[in-house]
């Protein structure tokens, strides 16, 4: 869909891999430039998980690229760099703050060679304000954003790095308009996201209501049950005696307590449900503590009530559904075989493909510079200096 685009690729961890990587499925040419040891999720990656001794990590975010290593601090990397940049669309990068400067490839550098680049950054913090150029990680925003003090009945942190995924997304999106710009205008933009505005979109509807209505903490605390303070009860997580299901809003709850053969909660209006919350959702709780998920299903179900069973990862997996979507794939890694999932959107009616596995490191520098114009003995002696390998 966009297989014009080019896209130099300065990016560690998850958040700008990951960016580069919706662009990448999308048909973007996404050159990886990394260090001569390998990006972080190359080397280390999440609790040290391997395929084959490659990072999972690694896998999860790099498909469809290329990539070439460079030693950034060498003298001779802007020689090398430079026609790439001048062939480039994207220069997309998840350093710190100051980090390319210093080496040369900041903004007004890299627009001096490419006056029509599209320049994406990722930061943790944004580039202004106190907390500019300051390490940050999805948790430290998760924190930072209120998301954990929002989450749970006490402050609990989301079971994986959502802020990052999202800012992921949000980075995409923003190259995705700065090359709509560029090919109407023939323009090149700066494109700044954040983990930090990450973190808070993602509760742009809660910030908004807590905000306008007035709300105060005392409305945010609720009991363990309930998935949102903003919402209703009973909308939550609720145990029962073979499993766990949640219970989602879908219009008036008032039969609730006649669905389930359950007259306690009956008396409860939608205001009752408001005022009294920890006390109806306790008596909620009790009922369906007694009941197993076929009970519970049977009743409420041909009620038109929205419920879902709680999965594990592994149903996941086996999910049905999930594979009518097609949304997980596997692909070899050596003798092993890793499981990755999908761009998650689909277009014409279809996804797109994996074209190429994750890249080994520096597996198209050769290529990919000769690409760019370097003679092949240029190229070797690149190699032979440590510019690049």
């Amino acid at each position: 869909m966009i297989d014009s685009m080019r896209v130099l690729s300065f990016s560690h961890f998850v958040q700008g891999p990951a960016a580069s990587q919706y662009l990448a499925d999308l048909g973007a040419d996404v050159v990886k430039v990394e260090p001569p040891g390998g990006s972080w999720e190359r080397r280390i990656g999440s609790s040290g998980i391997r395929v084959a001794g490659r990072s999972v990590t690694f896998l999860s975010v790099n498909r469809n690229k290329r990539s070439i290593a460079v030693d950034l601090k060498h003298p001779d990397a802007r020689t090398v760099l430079r026609p790439l940049i001048e062939q480039a669309d994207v220069l997309l990068e998840n350093y710190r703050g100051g980090a390319l400067e210093k080496l040369g490839l900041g903004y007004e550098a890299v627009r001096a060679i490419k006056p029509d680049i599209i320049y994406a950054s990722a930061s943790g913090w944004g580039s202004r304000g106190p907390m500019a150029g300051r390490p940050g990680v999805d948790l430290l925003v998760q924190a930072r954003t209120g998301l954990v003090d929002v989450t749970g009945d006490r402050p609990t942190a989301a079971g994986t790095p959502v802020v990052d995924q999202h800012g992921a997304a949000l980075l995409a999106m923003g190259v995705l308009a700065a090359y709509a710009r560029k090919l109407t205008t023939g323009e090149g933009t700066r494109v700044e996201s954040s983990l930090l505005g990450a973190g808070l979109d993602l509760q742009a509807e809660s910030l908004a209501l807590y905000y306008s209505g007035r709300r105060t903490e005392t409305d945010v605390r609720r009991p363990a049950e309930l998935a949102c303070w903003s919402i209703d009860a009973p909308y939550g997580v609720y145990a029962l005696r073979d499993t766990s299901i949640v219970i989602a809003l879908n219009g008036s709850e008032d039969d609730l307590g006649d669905a389930l053969g359950a007259p306690e909660l009956a008396g409860y209006d939608q205001r009752a449900r408001r005022t009294k919350r920890e006390e109806y959702t306790a008596a909620v709780a009790r009922v369906l503590a007694g009941m197993t998920y076929a009970e519970v299903a049977s009743r409420l179900e041909p009620r038109g009530f929205w419920i879902e069973r709680v999965a594990t990862y592994d149903d996941v997996r086996a999910d049905p559904q999930v594979a009518a979507e097609g949304l997980l794939a596997e692909f070899p890694v050596g003798e092993e075989r890793a499981t990755v999932l999908r761009h998650p959107v689909r277009y014409d009616g279809e996804l797109p493909g994996l074209r190429t596995a994750p890249p080994e490191l520096g597996a198209d520098t050769v290529a990919v510079l000769r690409a760019a114009g370097f003679s092949a003995d240029e190229v070797d002696g690149f190699l032979s200096a440590g510019v690049v390998s």
